[in-house]
Protein backbone atom coordinates (compact mmCIF):
# COMPACT_ATOMS: atom_id res chain seq x y z
CA UNK A 1 0.00 0.00 0.00
CA UNK A 2 1.32 3.43 -0.92
CA UNK A 3 2.31 5.73 1.92
CA UNK A 4 0.82 9.20 2.32
CA UNK A 5 4.27 10.65 1.54
CA UNK A 6 4.41 8.75 -1.76
CA UNK A 7 0.93 9.90 -2.79
CA UNK A 8 1.70 13.54 -2.01
CA UNK A 9 5.10 13.33 -3.72
CA UNK A 10 3.55 11.81 -6.85
CA UNK A 11 0.82 14.46 -7.00
CA UNK A 12 3.35 17.29 -6.67
CA UNK A 13 5.57 15.74 -9.37
CA UNK A 14 2.53 15.42 -11.65
CA UNK A 15 1.58 19.06 -11.18
CA UNK A 16 5.15 20.16 -11.87
CA UNK A 17 5.15 18.03 -15.01
CA UNK A 18 1.90 19.52 -16.33
CA UNK A 19 3.13 23.06 -15.72
CA UNK A 20 6.42 22.29 -17.46
CA UNK A 21 4.93 20.82 -20.65
CA UNK A 22 4.95 24.11 -22.66
CA UNK A 23 8.58 24.74 -21.71
CA UNK A 24 9.55 21.16 -22.58
CA UNK A 25 7.89 21.38 -25.98
CA UNK A 26 9.79 24.58 -26.79
CA UNK A 27 13.06 23.19 -25.45
CA UNK A 28 12.69 19.99 -27.48
CA UNK A 29 13.01 22.04 -30.67
CA UNK A 30 16.65 22.57 -29.82
CA UNK A 31 18.71 20.00 -31.72
CA UNK A 32 20.62 19.19 -28.53
CA UNK A 33 17.44 18.00 -26.80
CA UNK A 34 15.28 16.78 -29.67
CA UNK A 35 15.77 13.14 -28.67
CA UNK A 36 16.40 13.36 -24.92
CA UNK A 37 13.39 15.49 -23.91
CA UNK A 38 10.75 13.49 -25.86
CA UNK A 39 12.31 10.28 -24.52
CA UNK A 40 12.36 11.35 -20.87
CA UNK A 41 9.18 13.41 -20.65
CA UNK A 42 6.90 11.89 -23.31
CA UNK A 43 8.28 8.31 -23.54
CA UNK A 44 8.98 8.73 -27.24
CA UNK A 45 10.92 5.67 -28.47
CA UNK A 46 11.71 4.93 -24.85
CA UNK A 47 10.05 1.67 -23.91
CA UNK A 48 10.73 -0.35 -20.78
CA UNK A 49 13.69 -2.74 -20.67
CA UNK A 50 12.61 -5.94 -22.38
CA UNK A 51 14.68 -8.39 -20.34
CA UNK A 52 15.28 -8.85 -16.65
CA UNK A 53 18.89 -8.31 -15.64
CA UNK A 54 21.15 -5.93 -13.76
CA UNK A 55 20.03 -2.36 -14.30
CA UNK A 56 22.64 0.41 -14.02
CA UNK A 57 21.60 4.03 -13.82
CA UNK A 58 24.07 6.87 -14.37
CA UNK A 59 23.82 10.54 -15.15
CA UNK A 60 26.63 11.63 -17.44
CA UNK A 61 29.50 10.31 -19.54
CA UNK A 62 32.03 10.25 -16.69
CA UNK A 63 29.80 8.16 -14.45
CA UNK A 64 28.95 5.83 -17.31
CA UNK A 65 32.64 5.28 -18.07
CA UNK A 66 33.19 4.38 -14.42
CA UNK A 67 30.82 1.40 -14.53
CA UNK A 68 32.61 -0.17 -17.50
CA UNK A 69 34.98 -2.38 -15.44
CA UNK A 70 32.01 -3.61 -13.39
CA UNK A 71 30.02 -4.54 -16.48
CA UNK A 72 33.04 -6.29 -18.00
CA UNK A 73 33.11 -8.60 -14.99
CA UNK A 74 29.45 -9.59 -15.22
CA UNK A 75 27.91 -12.23 -17.45
CA UNK A 76 24.32 -11.14 -16.84
CA UNK A 77 21.98 -9.14 -19.08
CA UNK A 78 22.93 -5.47 -18.68
CA UNK A 79 20.42 -2.63 -18.87
CA UNK A 80 21.54 1.01 -18.61
CA UNK A 81 19.54 4.20 -18.13
CA UNK A 82 21.05 7.68 -18.28
CA UNK A 83 20.15 11.36 -17.97
CA UNK A 84 22.44 13.20 -20.42
CA UNK A 85 23.16 12.93 -24.14
CA UNK A 86 26.85 12.21 -23.55
CA UNK A 87 25.93 9.55 -21.01
CA UNK A 88 23.65 7.94 -23.57
CA UNK A 89 26.37 7.79 -26.23
CA UNK A 90 28.86 6.29 -23.78
CA UNK A 91 26.32 3.73 -22.51
CA UNK A 92 25.73 2.46 -26.05
CA UNK A 93 29.34 1.28 -26.09
CA UNK A 94 28.65 -0.86 -23.01
CA UNK A 95 25.24 -2.37 -23.75
CA UNK A 96 22.64 -2.68 -26.47
CA UNK A 97 19.92 -2.05 -23.87
CA UNK A 98 20.14 1.71 -23.22
CA UNK A 99 17.34 4.10 -22.28
CA UNK A 100 16.88 7.64 -21.06
CA UNK A 101 15.42 7.53 -17.55
CA UNK A 102 11.82 8.78 -17.77
CA UNK A 103 10.51 11.51 -15.49
CA UNK A 104 9.43 10.12 -12.14
CA UNK A 105 5.66 10.09 -12.73
CA UNK A 106 6.14 7.47 -15.47
CA UNK A 107 8.34 5.13 -13.43
CA UNK A 108 5.57 3.14 -11.65
CA UNK A 109 4.37 1.96 -15.08
CA UNK A 110 7.70 1.96 -16.94
CA UNK A 111 9.82 -0.09 -14.54
CA UNK A 112 9.68 -3.85 -14.83
CA UNK A 113 11.24 -6.40 -12.49
CA UNK A 114 15.06 -6.44 -12.49
CA UNK A 115 17.53 -8.50 -10.48
CA UNK A 116 19.21 -5.35 -9.22
CA UNK A 117 19.22 -1.59 -9.61
CA UNK A 118 22.73 -0.09 -9.36
CA UNK A 119 22.77 3.72 -9.22
CA UNK A 120 25.88 5.89 -9.45
CA UNK A 121 26.76 8.65 -6.99
CA UNK A 122 24.01 11.24 -6.39
CA UNK A 123 21.11 10.11 -8.58
CA UNK A 124 18.76 9.97 -5.60
CA UNK A 125 15.38 9.77 -7.35
CA UNK A 126 12.68 8.76 -4.87
CA UNK A 127 10.39 6.98 -7.33
CA UNK A 128 13.30 5.21 -9.01
CA UNK A 129 14.37 3.33 -5.88
CA UNK A 130 10.81 2.86 -4.59
CA UNK A 131 9.46 1.33 -7.79
CA UNK A 132 12.52 -0.82 -8.54
CA UNK A 133 12.52 -2.26 -5.02
CA UNK A 134 8.74 -2.79 -4.94
CA UNK A 135 9.04 -4.84 -8.13
CA UNK A 136 11.70 -7.14 -6.72
CA UNK A 137 15.06 -5.57 -7.45
CA UNK A 138 17.84 -5.39 -4.89
CA UNK A 139 18.89 -1.74 -4.81
CA UNK A 140 22.40 -0.32 -4.59
CA UNK A 141 23.92 3.15 -4.53
CA UNK A 142 27.59 3.04 -5.57
CA UNK A 143 30.41 5.58 -5.45
CA UNK A 144 28.22 7.61 -3.12
CA UNK A 145 29.54 10.94 -1.97
CA UNK A 146 28.29 14.13 -0.35
CA UNK A 147 30.61 17.06 -1.03
CA UNK A 148 31.31 19.84 1.44
CA UNK A 149 29.52 22.22 -0.91
CA UNK A 150 26.27 20.19 -1.06
CA UNK A 151 26.26 18.88 2.54
CA UNK A 152 24.16 21.72 4.00
CA UNK A 153 21.62 21.43 1.18
CA UNK A 154 21.21 17.74 1.87
CA UNK A 155 20.67 18.43 5.59
CA UNK A 156 17.92 20.95 4.87
CA UNK A 157 15.98 18.20 3.08
CA UNK A 158 16.99 15.33 5.35
CA UNK A 159 13.32 14.37 5.81
CA UNK A 160 13.16 13.63 2.07
CA UNK A 161 16.47 11.79 1.78
CA UNK A 162 15.54 9.59 4.73
CA UNK A 163 12.61 8.37 2.62
CA UNK A 164 14.89 7.75 -0.37
CA UNK A 165 17.38 5.76 1.70
CA UNK A 166 14.59 3.54 3.06
CA UNK A 167 14.49 1.91 -0.38
CA UNK A 168 18.25 1.43 -0.85
CA UNK A 169 19.52 -1.94 0.35
CA UNK A 170 23.27 -1.28 0.21
CA UNK A 171 25.44 1.80 -0.23
CA UNK A 172 29.10 1.84 -1.27
CA UNK A 173 30.60 5.19 -0.22
CA UNK A 174 33.83 6.81 -1.34
CA UNK A 175 35.20 7.91 2.06
CA UNK A 176 34.53 7.63 5.79
CA UNK A 177 33.37 11.26 5.76
CA UNK A 178 30.81 10.40 3.08
CA UNK A 179 29.70 7.38 5.12
CA UNK A 180 29.11 9.49 8.23
CA UNK A 181 27.16 12.08 6.28
CA UNK A 182 25.03 9.45 4.54
CA UNK A 183 24.19 7.76 7.83
CA UNK A 184 23.28 11.14 9.32
CA UNK A 185 20.81 11.59 6.47
CA UNK A 186 19.20 8.22 7.16
CA UNK A 187 21.22 5.77 5.07
CA UNK A 188 21.81 2.23 6.31
CA UNK A 189 24.21 -0.58 5.42
CA UNK A 190 26.99 1.75 4.19
CA UNK A 191 30.43 0.39 3.26
CA UNK A 192 33.48 2.47 2.31
CA UNK A 193 35.34 1.19 -0.78
CA UNK A 194 36.95 4.35 -2.20
CA UNK A 195 36.28 6.02 -5.54
CA UNK A 196 35.56 3.40 -8.20
CA UNK A 197 36.59 5.84 -10.92
CA UNK A 198 40.09 5.05 -9.69
CA UNK A 199 39.68 1.29 -9.75
CA UNK A 200 41.75 1.02 -12.93
CA UNK A 201 44.97 2.97 -12.51
CA UNK A 202 47.75 3.73 -15.02
CA UNK A 203 50.56 1.26 -15.51
CA UNK A 204 54.01 1.81 -16.96
CA UNK A 205 55.29 -0.53 -19.63
CA UNK A 206 58.82 0.83 -19.85
CA UNK A 207 61.10 2.65 -17.42
CA UNK A 208 62.92 5.74 -18.66
CA UNK A 209 65.82 7.47 -16.95
CA UNK A 210 64.83 10.61 -15.04
CA UNK A 211 66.46 13.82 -16.25
CA UNK A 212 68.43 16.00 -13.85
CA UNK A 213 66.52 19.04 -15.05
CA UNK A 214 62.85 19.64 -14.39
CA UNK A 215 60.88 17.71 -17.01
CA UNK A 216 57.76 19.44 -18.34
CA UNK A 217 55.45 17.20 -20.37
CA UNK A 218 52.73 18.66 -22.57
CA UNK A 219 50.45 15.63 -22.82
CA UNK A 220 47.72 14.89 -25.39
CA UNK A 221 48.01 18.24 -27.14
CA UNK A 222 45.73 19.41 -29.95
CA UNK A 223 45.86 21.94 -32.78
CA UNK A 224 47.04 25.39 -31.56
CA UNK A 225 48.03 24.05 -28.14
CA UNK A 226 51.62 23.19 -29.13
CA UNK A 227 52.11 26.74 -30.38
CA UNK A 228 50.67 28.14 -27.15
CA UNK A 229 52.99 25.96 -25.08
CA UNK A 230 56.08 26.81 -27.13
CA UNK A 231 55.35 30.54 -26.93
CA UNK A 232 55.02 30.22 -23.15
CA UNK A 233 58.18 28.12 -22.74
CA UNK A 234 61.70 29.18 -21.80
CA UNK A 235 64.63 26.82 -21.34
CA UNK A 236 65.16 27.99 -17.77
CA UNK A 237 61.86 26.34 -16.85
CA UNK A 238 63.24 22.86 -17.63
CA UNK A 239 63.23 20.42 -20.54
CA UNK A 240 60.04 20.22 -22.60
CA UNK A 241 58.39 17.06 -23.93
CA UNK A 242 55.47 17.41 -26.35
CA UNK A 243 53.11 14.49 -26.90
CA UNK A 244 50.42 15.24 -29.54
CA UNK A 245 47.13 13.44 -29.07
CA UNK A 246 46.73 12.33 -32.69
CA UNK A 247 49.51 10.61 -34.69
CA UNK A 248 48.40 12.17 -37.96
CA UNK A 249 49.63 15.50 -36.58
CA UNK A 250 53.16 14.30 -35.77
CA UNK A 251 54.71 15.73 -38.93
CA UNK A 252 52.99 19.08 -38.63
CA UNK A 253 54.03 19.44 -35.00
CA UNK A 254 57.56 18.38 -35.89
CA UNK A 255 57.87 21.30 -38.34
CA UNK A 256 56.51 23.70 -35.74
CA UNK A 257 58.84 22.52 -32.96
CA UNK A 258 61.87 22.24 -35.23
CA UNK A 259 61.42 25.83 -36.43
CA UNK A 260 60.96 27.06 -32.86
CA UNK A 261 64.07 25.24 -31.62
CA UNK A 262 66.22 26.73 -34.39
CA UNK A 263 65.02 30.25 -33.68
CA UNK A 264 65.66 29.86 -29.94
CA UNK A 265 68.94 27.95 -30.42
CA UNK A 266 67.63 24.95 -28.50
CA UNK A 267 68.45 21.29 -29.02
CA UNK A 268 65.63 19.13 -30.32
CA UNK A 269 64.96 15.57 -31.40
CA UNK A 270 62.11 13.22 -32.21
CA UNK A 271 61.50 10.35 -29.82
CA UNK A 272 61.14 7.91 -32.69
CA UNK A 273 64.77 8.62 -33.59
CA UNK A 274 66.19 8.57 -30.07
CA UNK A 275 64.25 7.28 -27.08
CA UNK A 276 65.60 9.57 -24.39
CA UNK A 277 65.09 13.10 -23.12
CA UNK A 278 68.58 14.53 -23.58
CA UNK A 279 67.49 17.47 -25.77
CA UNK A 280 65.93 20.71 -24.61
CA UNK A 281 62.74 19.78 -26.47
CA UNK A 282 61.55 16.30 -27.43
CA UNK A 283 58.62 15.46 -29.66
CA UNK A 284 57.12 12.09 -28.74
CA UNK A 285 55.94 10.80 -32.11
CA UNK A 286 55.21 7.29 -30.90
CA UNK A 287 52.03 5.84 -29.40
CA UNK A 288 51.67 4.20 -26.01
CA UNK A 289 54.39 6.08 -24.15
CA UNK A 290 52.49 8.77 -22.29
CA UNK A 291 52.19 7.07 -18.90
CA UNK A 292 55.82 5.98 -19.09
CA UNK A 293 56.78 9.63 -19.58
CA UNK A 294 54.42 10.91 -16.88
CA UNK A 295 56.24 8.56 -14.50
CA UNK A 296 59.45 10.65 -14.81
CA UNK A 297 57.82 14.07 -15.32
CA UNK A 298 57.81 16.86 -12.77
CA UNK A 299 55.17 19.02 -14.44
CA UNK A 300 52.34 18.10 -16.84
CA UNK A 301 50.55 20.63 -19.02
CA UNK A 302 47.47 18.63 -19.95
CA UNK A 303 46.18 19.22 -23.47
CA UNK A 304 42.65 19.29 -24.79
CA UNK A 305 41.54 22.04 -22.41
CA UNK A 306 43.22 25.11 -23.90
CA UNK A 307 41.07 24.50 -26.98
CA UNK A 308 37.38 23.57 -26.94
CA UNK A 309 38.05 19.81 -26.81
CA UNK A 310 36.85 18.99 -23.30
CA UNK A 311 40.15 18.08 -21.64
CA UNK A 312 41.92 14.78 -21.08
CA UNK A 313 42.36 12.32 -18.24
CA UNK A 314 44.00 14.01 -15.20
CA UNK A 315 44.17 10.76 -13.23
CA UNK A 316 47.21 9.57 -15.21
CA UNK A 317 49.59 12.43 -14.30
CA UNK A 318 48.14 12.68 -10.79
CA UNK A 319 48.88 9.00 -10.20
CA UNK A 320 52.56 9.83 -10.74
CA UNK A 321 52.30 12.94 -8.50
CA UNK A 322 53.13 15.42 -11.27
CA UNK A 323 52.39 19.11 -10.84
CA UNK A 324 49.30 19.41 -13.00
CA UNK A 325 48.30 22.38 -15.18
CA UNK A 326 45.19 22.43 -17.37
CA UNK A 327 43.16 24.88 -19.41
CA UNK A 328 39.58 25.76 -18.53
CA UNK A 329 37.75 23.54 -21.03
CA UNK A 330 37.53 20.35 -18.97
CA UNK A 331 33.82 19.71 -19.54
CA UNK A 332 34.38 16.07 -20.60
CA UNK A 333 36.62 15.31 -17.64
CA UNK A 334 34.99 17.04 -14.66
CA UNK A 335 34.19 13.79 -12.89
CA UNK A 336 37.84 12.70 -13.13
CA UNK A 337 39.16 16.06 -11.96
CA UNK A 338 37.06 15.47 -8.83
CA UNK A 339 39.33 12.49 -8.19
CA UNK A 340 42.45 14.67 -8.12
CA UNK A 341 43.86 16.90 -5.39
CA UNK A 342 46.06 19.91 -6.21
CA UNK A 343 45.68 20.84 -9.86
CA UNK A 344 45.88 24.28 -11.48
CA UNK A 345 43.26 25.52 -13.97
CA UNK A 346 44.38 28.54 -15.97
CA UNK A 347 43.51 30.76 -18.92
CA UNK A 348 45.63 30.59 -22.07
CA UNK A 349 47.43 33.84 -21.35
CA UNK A 350 48.39 32.64 -17.86
CA UNK A 351 50.50 29.68 -18.98
CA UNK A 352 53.85 31.46 -19.14
CA UNK A 353 53.39 33.03 -15.72
CA UNK A 354 52.38 29.66 -14.30
CA UNK A 355 55.49 27.99 -15.74
CA UNK A 356 57.64 30.78 -14.30
CA UNK A 357 56.28 29.85 -10.87
CA UNK A 358 56.48 26.05 -11.12
CA UNK A 359 58.15 25.79 -7.72
CA UNK A 360 55.03 27.24 -6.07
CA UNK A 361 52.74 24.52 -7.44
CA UNK A 362 51.88 21.52 -5.29
CA UNK A 363 52.18 17.98 -6.59
CA UNK A 364 48.89 16.44 -7.61
CA UNK A 365 47.60 13.37 -5.80
CA UNK A 366 44.61 11.05 -6.12
CA UNK A 367 41.77 10.74 -3.68
CA UNK A 368 41.15 7.32 -2.13
CA UNK A 369 41.43 4.59 -4.76
CA UNK A 370 38.40 2.39 -5.32
CA UNK A 371 37.88 -1.36 -4.96
CA UNK A 372 35.33 -2.99 -7.26
CA UNK A 373 35.36 -6.38 -5.54
CA UNK A 374 32.72 -5.63 -2.86
CA UNK A 375 30.31 -4.47 -5.59
CA UNK A 376 31.04 -7.47 -7.80
CA UNK A 377 30.59 -9.82 -4.85
CA UNK A 378 27.10 -8.45 -4.26
CA UNK A 379 26.13 -8.63 -7.94
CA UNK A 380 27.58 -12.09 -8.47
CA UNK A 381 25.51 -13.27 -5.50
CA UNK A 382 22.19 -12.26 -7.06
CA UNK A 383 19.66 -14.92 -7.99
Amino acid sequence: MLSLFTIIYYLIASIVYLLAIPYLLIKSRNSKYKIAIPSKFFLSNNSSFEKEGIWFHTCSMGETKAIKPIIENLDDNINISVITNTGYEEAKSLSSNVRYLPFEIFLPFWIKKQKALVVMEAELWYMLFLCAKSKGAKTFLINARISDKSYNSYKKFSFFYKRVFENIDKIFAQTEVDKDRLIELGAKNVEVIGNIKLAQLPQITKEFKKTEDILITAGSTHENEEELILNSYERKFGRLVIVPRHPERFEKVNLLVSDFAKKKNLSYHRFSQKEDFSSDIVLVDKLGELNNIYAISDVVVLGGAFENIGGHNPVEPAFFNCKLISGENIFNQKSLFECVNNYTIIKKDELKETLENIEKLEKSTLVQEGDLQPILKELHGLR
